[in-house]
């Protein structure tokens, strides 16, 4: 290593006695057998010594070829970095030796505006069993109980499959889905007969009080996906999620828990911030491993739906939020170096986002947003929104978010409509003016429906705003961990 500090570099001169070279195509080109991709290996994360000795030793072996993207990192466009840094100091002199391909023009980070719709929202029904006092599914354009019918569930999947992306989600939503059940059933042997070279995964998001063998055994024969809501402890979720009545769903949650575990299926939850949650960060995270969950996913409010008319009882202000995030991942952060392994949802995402450039698949946290390119929902009546967002909107009595219906509009109608273009357009970040230039910007993302929601304005987006304050605190806690640069805690970071 000191020789390639000090001395300038000489390879070997015996370097392509052992490696084999095949003619590529009819060029007169020869490469090596093997190549070397450098991938995730020479971001800034990464010892520089190492990489140098890495390439140096790569070529010295006779490998010529060295594969790049600009994507490549982490963060993203640092092995490009790198590979010229070394190839200015160290290779120069052997360039016409070696052959290097990159991606140009291909962000990673940006990788999912070259898919189609993936997301297929089927809203089953507007109908529930519960009584939330945040629901954001509640209805008020229909005054009586309405379910999707098996034919509009088959007009539905087949506008679904329209959608050119190869790998397709069909989650099912309500109300409570499972109180339309059979028409669950209808529409994943329906899209199993007609796929033809899509790959579809199933889920259902659902509050589990529902749930029989026979459902079950459905979702365990085709690998539907579950997920539900849990808030906390007893007391917090039965104050949060109730029946007509007021009795509380927990215990029915947790026993439907157990039994999909015995099983072995897979099962997530996600956790709804409230008034009440502020002061029991502990408490929330115990309940989840009480249970056998490996993270969670710290949620907060949103005024949509009854969350409204509710807010006075269960909301509070971004700080307090804020706060109670802080005091959520230092509890986790804590429980890891006890040797309890668990992680946050949220922080997995920005995490990903500050330490790869790369964003996950989540819809709300991109620019632009998933609405429409990303996702779609199909309502119980053929209607389809840009987004679930959208239909929640519209069950307050405002369809601005309407593509289409199954019914009269093709995919690509809808996916070319003007709501389709002005969602997408609203939710780049870079071209809004109050985010163009903000620090958080590489990091955020934007929802024109809640913009729209709060604000009546797909555009604006206000930095003094509540969810805009939420994101600004929630990442600042996790820069705050970051500059700390604790080695047990980046090394608990980086496996989220």
């Amino acid at each position: 290593m000191k020789r390639r500090i000090f001395m300038e570099f000489q390879a070997r001169n015996d370097r392509y006695d052992q490696m084999q070279y095949r003619r590529c195509g009819r060029s007169g080109l020869m490469l090596p057998l093997l190549s070397l991709g450098l991938w995730h290996n020479f971001g800034s994360l990464n010892d520089p010594a190492e990489q140098e000795q890495m390439l140096l030793t790569a070529f010295d072996h006779g490998i010529t070829y060295f594969d790049l993207a600009d994507n490549y990192g982490p963060p993203y466009g640092e092995a490009e970095r790198t590979f010229g840094r070394i190839l200015k100091k160290d290779l120069l002199p052997y360039r016409d030796e070696l052959i290097i391909s990159t991606k140009a023009g291909y962000r990673k980070a940006k990788g999912y505006l070259l898919s189609s719709t993936s997301l297929h929202i089927f809203v089953l029904t507007n109908a529930c069993n519960l009584n939330c006092v945040y629901c954001q599914a509640r209805d008020h354009e229909h005054a009586h109980v309405e379910k999707m019918s098996f034919e509009t569930a088959e007009k539905a999947v087949m506008t679904a499959l329209q959608s050119p992306e190869h790998y397709l989600n069909f989650e099912f939503q309500g109300g409570e889905p499972l109180l339309n059940y059979p028409v669950i059933r209808h529409i994943v042997e329906y899209a199993e007969k007609n796929k033809q070279a899509h790959s579809i995964q199933y889920s259902v998001v659902t509050n589990l009080t529902l749930l029989s063998d026979e459902m079950l055994d459905f979702f365990e024969q085709y690998d539907v996906r579950i997920s539900t809501s849990l808030d906390g402890n007893s007391e917090l979720h039965n104050a949060n999620r109730s029946d007509r009545l007021g009795v509380g769903s927990f215990e029915n949650v947790v026993a439907a828990i157990k039994k999909i575990q015995a099983r072995n299926l897979p099962i997530g939850a996600i956790q709804t911030t409230t008034r009440q949650s502020l002061s029991k960060s502990k408490q929330i995270i115990d309940t989840y491993r009480e249970l056998g969950f490996q993270s969670v996913f710290i949620r907060p409010l949103t005024k949509l739906g009854t969350a409204i008319p509710n807010w006075n009882e269960i909301g509070y202000s971004a700080s307090e939020f804020v706060q109670f995030y802080r005091e959520c991942l230092s509890y986790i952060l804590e429980l890891n170096k006890q040797g309890k392994p668990f992680s946050e949802g949220h922080a997995g995402i920005f995490l990903s986002k500050i330490l790869s450039g790369q964003a996950q698949n989540y819809m709300e946290l991109r620019s632009p947003c998933g609405a429409a390119i990303g996702q779609a929902a199909y309502y119980f009546n053929g209607d389809v929104y840009t987004c679930d967002e959208g239909r929640m909107i519209a069950e307050m009595g405002d369809s601005a978010f309407k593509l289409g219906n199954v019914y009269k509009n093709s995919y690509d109608e809808m996916m070319s409509s003007p709501v389709c273009k002005t969602v997408c357009a609203a939710s780049v970040l870079e071209s809004l003016p109050e985010c163009t230039d903000c620090v958080y910007q590489p990091y955020c993302g934007t929802c024109p429906a809640l913009n729209y929601a709060s604000e009546h304005n797909v555009f604006k987006r206000d930095a003094r705003g509540y969810r805009c304050q939420i994101y600004r605190g929630m990442l600042d806690a996790i820069f705050a961990i970051l500059f700390r640069n604790d080695p047990k805690d980046i090394e608990i970071l980086q496996t989220w």
